[in-house]
């Protein structure tokens, strides 16, 4: 089975960019400190818009992303990482071909 990717767009509250930055680089940290199975874990911030983010994670497989989704880290960060998001994130998932 090919992997398993998600882009996600989020725009930070302007008083919260700097947390939303915060807990997406520990977020990221700890993917790969603990996810074997997380090939690609990256936030973008736009040139042109500073509270503009993309999140482009691929994982090896269905499995390794279920993990992804349920670990304790992702569990405590992705509150806090909303609580910083402005309207609705949006997210959409690819498949490696």
């Amino acid at each position: 089975m090919s992997g398993k990717s998600f882009i996600a767009q989020l725009r930070a509250k302007p008083d919260r960019r700097g947390d939303l930055i915060a807990y997406q680089s520990e977020l990221k940290t700890l993917a790969f400190e603990q996810e074997p199975g997380v090939v690609v874990y990256e936030l973008f911030q736009s040139e042109d818009d500073p509270d503009l983010f993309q999140v482009v994670a691929t994982f090896r497989d269905d499995a390794a992303f279920d993990t992804h989704m349920s670990i304790d880290f992702h569990d405590r960060l992705v509150p806090l990482i909303m609580e910083c998001v402005e309207g609705e994130m949006s997210i959409a998932f690819y498949r490696s071909v």
